[in-house]
């Protein structure tokens, strides 16, 4: 009987490392992709693939000569053209919020500091929302946090692109 104990406790361990190997990996995605603004729904997949990732993606404007990418997951926020989110088991805050600096930072884009539009949706559980100024016409929203999901805690990191401020195409 205590071997069996012994057993269920070491694949607990176990399965409690793979899933932070998993946190680690998506979590890494996350920055090295989300920020980009050529990310496409293909590259998206690619870059996710391997993780137990649950990724949400579209890009009705893209920056690049790709075609857009239509809404998966939930519905598109108001006022945005674009989503990059992950999602995986695990409660993983302070991780997650270091991720999404690590993502601004990549990009160049932690001294470029904007509000947050009023209005704008705060996702459940949320440990950090910020915004950063893309250009003089664009602003992305990123949010970090953790929220129930299909097996019980998930983190979530999710960078969302507004419209353009001046109401251009």
């Amino acid at each position: 009987m205590q071997a069996h104990i012994l057993c269920a406790a070491a694949l607990c361990t176990a399965g409690a490392a793979a899933a932070a190997q998993d946190a680690q990996a998506a979590g890494r995605a996350f920055a090295d992709h989300c920020f980009s603004p050529y990310l496409t729904a293909e590259r998206a997949r690619e870059a996710f693939a391997g993780t137990h990732a649950r990724v949400e993606f579209y890009d009705l404007r893209p920056f690049s000569s790709a075609a857009p990418s239509p809404v998966t997951g939930r519905a598109a926020t108001k006022g945005t053209d674009r989503r990059c989110e992950v999602a995986f088991d695990g409660a993983y805050p302070d991780a997650a919020a270091g991720w999404v600096t690590q993502g601004l930072t990549e990009e160049g884009l932690t001294d470029r500091a904007a509000e947050v539009p009023a209005g704008f949706p705060t996702q459940p559980g949320a440990a950090l929302i910020a915004a950063a100024q893309l250009n003089p016409n664009r602003i992305a929203v990123v949010q970090a946090g953790v929220r129930p999901g299909p097996n019980g805690d998930e983190t979530y990191l999710s960078v969302e692109r507004l419209d353009p401020l001046d109401g251009s195409e």
